[in-house]
């Protein structure tokens, strides 16, 4: 059972922890991360759900998920790269680009607040060393091959600003 970190609006831990599938309380979020992973070429790695997943099964997005009871965002993070794709990432190649509280998407309760992260990765990626079946294949992409899968839908669409003010970032990534 995963259960998570409670956190009021102004991110300070409630004290309190929620588990997975429970409706979350009024005015209590939980932390969760978008990672994006950017090689050398300035392409992204972007990956596909599998046709197993519940919610957008087969649209395209970047790594990311809830931040576990007792992580912190870069530990989380790195789990999820870990889990979804393989990857393990070196903590010093990469950045918080943005934090956002999300409390409703399209209707929908979220209650989040969601760190974006931005890392720098040159690997391979290999699924077999996923830990988990979330993802059915990965691709490296050009940020104008990632808009035409937004275009067409065929991209998880609660991405698009995150990805825009990704873009937009110009700090430094070691």
């Amino acid at each position: 059972m995963e259960s998570w970190d409670l956190y009021t609006e102004n991110r300070e831990k409630t004290g309190e922890i929620h588990v997975r599938g429970n409706p979350l309380p009024e005015n209590k979020y939980h932390l969760v991360v978008t990672v994006w992973i950017k090689n050398r070429f300035g392409k992204y790695l972007i990956s596909q759900r599998s046709e197993t997943r519940t919610s957008n099964p087969l649209k395209y997005e970047s790594v990311g998920g809830s931040v576990l009871k007792g992580e912190d965002s870069l530990d989380g993070a790195l789990r999820e790269v870990k889990e979804e794709v393989g990857i393990d990432l070196n903590p010093k190649m990469g950045k918080l680009v943005f934090s956002e509280v999300r409390k409703i998407i399209d209707g929908k309760q979220y209650n989040d607040i969601r760190d974006v992260w931005l890392f720098k990765y040159d690997g391979d990626v290999d699924l077999k060393h996923a830990t988990t079946d979330e993802v059915r294949q990965v691709k490296w992409l050009t940020p104008e091959e990632i808009y035409d899968l937004y275009r067409t839908g065929k991209m998880v669409s609660t991405l698009t600003l995150c990805f825009d003010k990704v873009l937009q970032y110009n700090g430094d990534l070691v």
